[in-house]
């Protein structure tokens, strides 16, 4: 397994390692001593999948303190542009965003930390896509950003006007106005 620090402090990049065969492929997507053998310590309590057509965008989703969560994002079948925003105030990179393709083929993780919002748009005809927090959801605490924020200006990889995207979040506020409290 090897992790590969993005500009983004904290914003990690995990790539396995893959052994193949005639058979196809085996990998450990998740060791809790492995990852704490290479310094991340994370209780994991809830895993989330989803399965989205292409042309979806789901995001930019958070939740603020005390259910702040941090997540580990993998592709199960397709592909995805997936994206973190750094919405931590004392941060040097804050307002600043990361965005990767993650794949079921090239098998990475983006370990997203708590005090970042989180999206994707589908790349490929279908993806299925699970990510294990470290904390439950609740509602009281969530938050969001509207995916085509001019301030942070994401480039989706993908045609906004043709977007499939939710009411709600179609209806989150800019990046200005979000009710961010890190």
């Amino acid at each position: 397994m090897n992790i590969e620090q993005t500009f983004i402090k904290d914003l990690i990049l995990i790539s396995p390692s893959v052994f193949e065969d005639s058979r196809g492929y085996f990998f450990e997507a998740y060791s809790k001593n492995r990852f704490y053998d290479l310094g991340i310590d994370i209780d994991f309590v809830q895993d989330n999948q989803s399965f989205s057509q292409k042309g979806t965008l789901r995001g930019l989703h958070y939740q603020n303190p005390p259910y702040a969560q941090t997540k580990l994002v993998r592709v199960l079948q397709g592909e995805i542009m997936d994206v973190a925003v750094d919405l931590r105030k004392d941060s040097p990179t804050y307002g600043k965003h990361f965005g990767i393709v993650l794949s079921a083929d090239n098998k990475k993780q983006l370990l997203i930390p708590q005090g970042f919002a989180h999206g994707f748009s589908v790349l490929s005809e279908t993806a299925v896509v699970l990510y294990k927090c470290d904390q439950f959801y609740h509602k009281e605490t969530e938050g969001g950003i509207r995916f085509d924020d001019p301030i942070l200006a994401i480039d989706w990889a993908m045609d906004l006007k043709t977007a499939v995207v939710s009411d709600k979040d179609l209806n989150l506020p800019d990046f200005i106005h979000c009710n961010n409290q890190f």
